[in-house]
């Protein structure tokens, strides 16, 4: 038989009101007795109801998340750090996806209306930062994990430092003597492209070695985009001895090529991803990259959310959690 708030306060000794407050923290109570509630909670291991607790407290303590697709190579780092957050605060995460497009999205809309969350963190499916902004202005608690710099300042938002990652990475391939790069993008119309894009040229405009119109290939941050790149590169003569891709994927696509090319990594051509993903510590040779804050930006998101929850207001700036750079075997011999 499954245990009762009833069977709680038979063994604890009190009365069920008492049980209940100690659940909900609420009320002033002694706290010799909340202990001894709580012990003898944990002993016949009672498990309240979530949604009776929600009603009593006027929250469910369950957080939505919306992301685009669970297949993403780095968005599990993400959701694990607001994991991470939420379970040590005893909350629960429902998570969306946007696989099936307006399908999802309805499904999605149908949860928001039915208050099944408190607050939702969302790393944008592409087009619906409206919708979320509209959301958010309705009331409904948001932080964008802000992977793209998409964010106009309608949403609170935890961000990265896109430019001076791609700084980094610059001055990285410079100090190894690398002056003529081909750069690898991501699609145009993402902040992030063209943050990465300004930070990466403007290093090395700075050094003396400007970067070329004939040396940057437009990609869509996928590996078949990297390797792409770098085979018409190759085909039409142009001379270089890095590539700079705008995430991983794209680099170990590239370093693919090279390879299949007869080129070697890094003698001939130093490659540079960016994010850091698993699997960049693990190719051969090994991927320098521009490691992204993926893990805990999901925490800081995390956070602010559950810090709204307790009385402090949403920031009305992006938080900006700043990259590093990991050098590896693929710049560095």
């Amino acid at each position: 038989m499954p245990i009762t708030i009833a069977d709680v306060a038979a063994r604890a000794k009190v009365s069920k009101t008492t049980v209940s407050r100690v659940l909900n923290g609420k009320g002033e109570l002694d706290e010799s007795t909340a202990a001894r509630v709580r012990a003898v909670i944990e002993e016949l291991g009672y498990v309240p109801s979530a949604r009776a607790v929600g009603l009593a407290r006027g929250r469910t303590r369950v957080v939505g998340m919306l992301v685009p697709s669970l297949t993403w190579p780095w968005i599990g780092e993400v959701i694990q750090g607001a994991v991470d957050v939420l379970e040590t605060e005893r909350y629960g995460l429902l998570l969306f996806t946007c696989n099936r497009g307006e399908e999802s999205m309805r499904q999605f809309g149908a949860q928001v209306s039915a208050k099944s969350f408190d607050g939702l963190l969302v790393i944008e499916p592409e087009g619906t930062l409206d919708y979320i902004a509209t959301l958010h202005a309705r009331g409904l608690p948001v932080v964008l994990i802000d992977d793209r710099h998409q964010a106009s300042g309608q949403i609170p938002s935890i961000g990265t430092t896109n430019h001076d990652g791609a700084g980094s990475a610059a001055r990285h391939l410079l100090e190894i003597g690398r002056t003529r790069p081909l750069m690898i993008t991501g699609p145009d119309r993402f902040g992030c492209t063209q943050q990465r894009l300004t930070g990466f040229a403007t290093a090395y405009a700075e050094a003396g070695h400007p970067i070329t119109d004939d040396r940057v290939r437009t990609g869509d941050f996928t590996a078949a985009a990297g390797a792409a790149g770098v085979r018409a590169a190759l085909e039409s003569g142009v001379d270089f001895d890095a590539v700079f891709a705008h995430n991983d994927l794209a680099a170990i696509g590239a370093m693919r090529a090279l390879l299949d090319n007869g080129k070697r990594v890094p003698q001939d051509v130093a490659v540079v991803g960016f994010d850091d993903i698993p699997t960049a510590a693990h190719t051969q040779p090994p991927l320098s990259t521009v490691h992204q804050p993926l893990r805990e930006m999901g925490e800081a998101a995390a956070r602010a959310l559950l810090g709204h929850f307790e009385g402090t207001p949403l920031p009305n700036r992006p938080t900006v959690i700043p990259t590093t750079f990991t050098p590896r075997a693929s710049t560095v011999l």
